[in-house]
């Protein structure tokens, strides 16, 4: 008689030759032959009664286990269990799995590696920002562009870079100031990412190397042009200055604009001479636990300590709102001047 077993929602068919003699040993052993599913990897649920049987199976007659006939439309047997090539296909995967993030962890510490070694210092200048060797426009710009490459297409990382170091804004701004980088490199979202923070960007050493948040955190996609190369600009700035003080947000509003105006990919000169750069743009993004960058990092960490300010090479260093209040008032006392001369009055 044929006798139907339910598995994965499909019906299937066994043939049993004898079903007075048959054991429910037997029938697991046809459906080894027939599915197979190895009997130690089978579970059978049979309704209404004797319920769920698991290996090893007993060599019992069925007519003597199943209180109902065998043809019976109320029986209904329900086997789980996995097939030999889907289980060798799993573990086929889980080992290709485990591969990937060894060979992912073993690129992010020969990555961590590479950025303890000092670097070596460049013949032509040394690891000094302001280049005093030559007039050529070619010093000023970065000598080197590494994309991360444990990260998904660092081709397209490589590219992104490059277009940061060939835009025309961005030339014209680092060959005004003399800014001659060793090294621009993408920033690792994962390694720069927290809880309470992200950070956009970093400068070394006043200049050393600078790296810039490219991807989105899901790794899935490159962030906004204009943005990383406002971000940028905002890296460069720290090549002079270390500290987010006045002098440091000047130097940043004179290269932004230096940028704008010199690129001529999107249309030249500004119409209106206004001032381009606002330090308080910056505020809604670390009102939403952005870190613009990490001041002119010197080695180790630093993180704005929530407004409070902190410290980095054993030097205090103004948190966000004390300078964002201190920014405001100069902006209020430049504003009142101007209103005084234009109408004459002091």
């Amino acid at each position: 008689m044929d006798l139907t077993i339910h598995h994965s929602g499909t019906p299937h068919k066994l043939h049993l030759p004898d079903p007075t003699t048959a054991t429910l040993q037997d029938l697991t052993t046809q459906i080894a032959s027939t599915l197979h599913i190895p009997a130690e990897n089978q579970k059978l649920l049979i309704a209404p009664k004797p319920g769920m049987q698991k290996p090893p199976f007993a060599a019992t007659p069925l007519h003597t286990l199943i209180p109902i006939a065998l043809d019976s439309p109320r029986l209904k047997i329900t086997l789980f269990g996995t097939p030999t090539e889907a289980i060798a296909a799993l573990n086929a995967q889980g080992e290709s799995t485990k591969r990937q993030a060894e060979a992912r962890a073993q690129a992010l510490a020969s990555q961590r590696q590479r950025q303890l070694k000092p670097t070596p210092t460049p013949r032509t200048g040394g690891i000094h920002t302001l280049s005093s060797s030559g007039n050529s426009s070619n010093n000023y710009t970065f000598h080197t562009l590494t994309p991360l490459p444990y990260l998904p297409n660092p081709n397209r990382s490589l590219q992104f870079l490059a277009r940061l170091r060939d835009d025309p804004g961005i030339r014209a701004a680092m060959a005004n100031h003399r800014f001659s980088v060793p090294l621009l490199t993408e920033m690792d979202p994962a390694l720069h990412t927290t809880s309470e923070s992200r950070t956009l960007g970093l400068n070394r050493n006043k200049g050393q190397a600078i790296e810039l948040r490219l991807r989105t955190d899901a790794y899935d996609g490159y962030r906004d042009y204009r943005t990383i190369r406002k971000t940028l600009c905002h890296e460069l700035a720290h090549c002079v200055h270390s500290d987010h003080d006045r002098a440091f947000w000047d130097l940043t509003a004179r290269i932004e604009k230096e940028v704008e105006r010199a690129d001529w990919t999107r249309g030249g000169r500004r119409v209106d001479e206004g001032e381009f750069y606002n330090p308080g743009e910056w505020e809604g993004f670390q009102e939403g636990g952005g870190v613009v960058d990490e001041a002119g990092w010197t080695g180790g960490q630093f993180s704005l300590g929530g407004g409070r300010g902190g410290s980095v090479g054993g030097e205090v260093v103004e948190g966000r709102r004390e300078m964002l209040a201190r920014a405001a008032e100069e902006r209020m006392r430049r504003e009142k001047r101007e209103d005084g001369d234009g109408d004459g009055r002091t």
